[in-house]
């Protein structure tokens, strides 16, 4: 890791918790006035800057999380088909649901309910939410464009006294 005082050290580690550079400062020692200056030049410092990056990657190697994973994620709740994992006549997982399709799936909920006839069941199966998945599948792929131009080409005309008629 590049030579770091120990206070950027601290920064380092800091940021890495939730990659908010003013919070980082703060908790690292640095002053709650300039904490936001603060974290924005030690952002551009190239020896922080790699030190920031080297720890990421480090942890996601330890970890095994990285942007493949979690596209791949993504992919199994946008793609998924509820007919695949949920059976409709009794709202139960399919047996045959792979774990690709169970993956999708945000909570399952079985209530029993008693009845004057015995007991009744009732059961939810929530998928995650496909939309908010394709959303962002496709910001990461770069197929929305959130930026609205305003830049338009007209033409404008100046004509002078002369040019006007009675």
């Amino acid at each position: 890791m590049a030579k770091l005082t120990e206070k950027q050290r601290r920064f380092v580690d800091e940021y890495l918790i939730d990659l908010n550079a003013t919070q980082a400062a703060i908790r690292a020692g640095y002053s709650v006035k300039t904490a936001d200056k603060q974290g924005y030049q030690l952002l551009e410092k190239t020896r922080v800057a790699e030190a920031i990056s080297e720890k990421m990657a480090e942890r996601s190697r330890r970890t095994g999380v990285n942007q493949d994973r979690v596209v791949m994620e993504l992919a199994k709740i946008a793609f998924v088909n509820a007919a695949d994992v949920i059976d409709s006549d009794d709202a139960t997982i399919k047996a045959g649901a792979t774990a690709d399709d169970t993956a999708a799936i945000q909570s399952v909920k079985v209530k029993v309910i008693p009845t004057k006839e015995g007991e009744g069941v009732e059961r939810e199966i929530r998928l995650n939410d496909k939309l908010k998945a394709l959303e962002l599948l496709g910001k990461h792929l770069g197929m929305w464009n959130d930026k609205l131009d305003v830049n338009l080409n007209i033409p404008v005309v100046i004509s002078g006294e002369d040019d006007l008629e009675d």
